[in-house]
């Protein structure tokens, strides 16, 4: 008797496990897709509200030439040829954001860091990033969920919030992994969380898949606060469960 409840609970765990995983790999495989998704628009939105207007300058620049003197000239095409540097640059920036291998290869801190200076240079909200201790890698996969929440997060703050300053804080320590995303924006009643489309139940499910805890605090006229954490204990034991490459 004892040893058929045993296999009973034994077959249970391995179905859950296997239930795990395969929700595991569904989320991964979404995620990733977002976050392609989300990278195309904000190329496309950087190539419109940037590119385009550097490279019509130099343009510019250089129907001017016809009717200047030779230093005038000579500073126009100097200026011009910095413009299309910086273009050149941007441009190189974006096509790396646009890999996964990319992303992976640079970690979470780096990934979240060019983001962070991405939306600070737009001048649509200025952008206060710090990591605090020793940084340490969660895994590619998870690292990878942990960006498309913090792309989720951003998107609501940009959107939504109508916030002049975002803080970015990632704090690295033995005991435990805290990603915190907060706005000074309009923020919102607890209440709103329960209602359907705000995304904001859809990137705590993602948390707990990797995981980790998400908690919302908000109130209106006072912000909203995002903290997603991490135990590296508990990190361990999702590792043992052995999802592909869980451990990067």
């Amino acid at each position: 008797m004892i040893t058929i409840v045993y296999r009973k609970r034994r077959n249970t765990q391995l179905i859950e496990n296997i239930e795990l995983k395969a929700a595991f790999r569904q989320e991964l495989l979404k995620a990733q897709n977002e976050i392609q998704e989300q990278t195309l628009t904000n190329v496309s939105r950087e190539i419109h509200d940037n590119i385009t207007q550097v490279l019509s300058f130099v343009k510019l620049n250089l129907a001017m030439t016809g009717t200047l003197s030779e230093f005038e000239k000579a500073q126009k095409v100097n200026e011009s040829r910095k413009l299309v540097a910086q273009a050149i640059a941007d441009l190189r920036d974006l096509s790396k954001s646009m890999s996964f291998e990319h992303i992976v290869k640079l970690g979470l801190v780096t990934t979240i860091e060019i983001e962070a200076g991405r939306i600070s240079k737009s001048g649509i909200v200025n952008v206060a990033f710090v990591v605090e201790g020793d940084t340490y890698p969660l895994g590619d996969q998870r690292e990878l969920v942990l960006f498309r929440i913090f792309q989720e997060a951003l998107n609501n703050v940009l959107k939504h919030s109508g916030a002049k300053l975002l803080k970015i804080n990632l704090q690295y320590s033995e005991q435990i992994f805290t990603l915190t995303i907060a706005d000074d924006g309009a923020g919102f009643l607890n209440n709103d969380l329960q209602k359907d489309g705000s995304g904001l139940k859809n990137m705590r499910s993602r948390a707990t898949l990797i995981g980790a805890v998400l908690t919302i605090n908000s109130e209106p006229g006072k912000g909203c606060c995002i903290k997603i954490t991490i135990d590296p204990l508990l990190q361990q034991v999702y590792a043992n469960a052995n999802y592909p490459n869980s451990t990067g």
